[in-house]
């Protein structure tokens, strides 16, 4: 892991409570429904980044679009699990994020695609890349409530505004 030492106080508690309703809300308002000055909101905000705690960042809904795919893909191993592998399959189109795990898998990777066709490359093609995998599972999301992800592929061509 990250082998810093961090203690969070109630203030500390606070602030991400704040951003987790609004990752956007100024310093400045958390500091006043805190009671803290903006300084000491800012300043305990990049601490907690600094140490590898937190992050802000924008999220979406992987269940928004019918055409998204969201699978949850246990991975079992004929060796067990390293650092390299788990980079090399998180660093794989649509990986959201790669997770070494005890249970009937060595590795959970939760996937967030645009078709079928690109879920079948990753458990097909991919994961064959990686060496080592002997069997998977995946888990395909019907509906799911509270579910947000990072947007990992940039958008198409003209999607966004000029």
């Amino acid at each position: 892991m990250h082998g810093k030492t961090l203690t969070l106080d109630a203030i500390d508690y606070g602030i991400i409570a704040e951003l987790q309703k609004n990752g956007r809300e100024s310093y400045k308002r958390i500091a006043q429904r805190l009671g803290v000055s903006d300084g000491t909101v800012r300043l305990r905000t990049e601490r907690m980044m600094r140490a590898g705690y937190l992050r802000v960042t924008a999220s979406v809904n992987p269940l928004f679009f019918e055409t998204q795919i969201s699978a949850m893909v246990g991975i079992c191993l004929d060796h067990p699990a390293n650092e390299a592998i788990i980079r090399r399959i998180a660093d794989m189109s649509g990986v959201q994020s790669v997770i070494n795990v005890t249970g009937r898998f060595d590795l959970l990777a939760e996937v967030s695609v645009t078709s079928r066709r690109a879920l079948r490359h990753f458990l097909v093609d991919d994961l064959a890349a990686v060496g080592g995998v002997t069997s998977t599972e995946s888990f395909v999301y019907l509906e799911a409530e509270g579910k947000w992800v990072e947007l990992r592929e940039h958008a198409p061509a003209g999607a966004l505004p000029e």
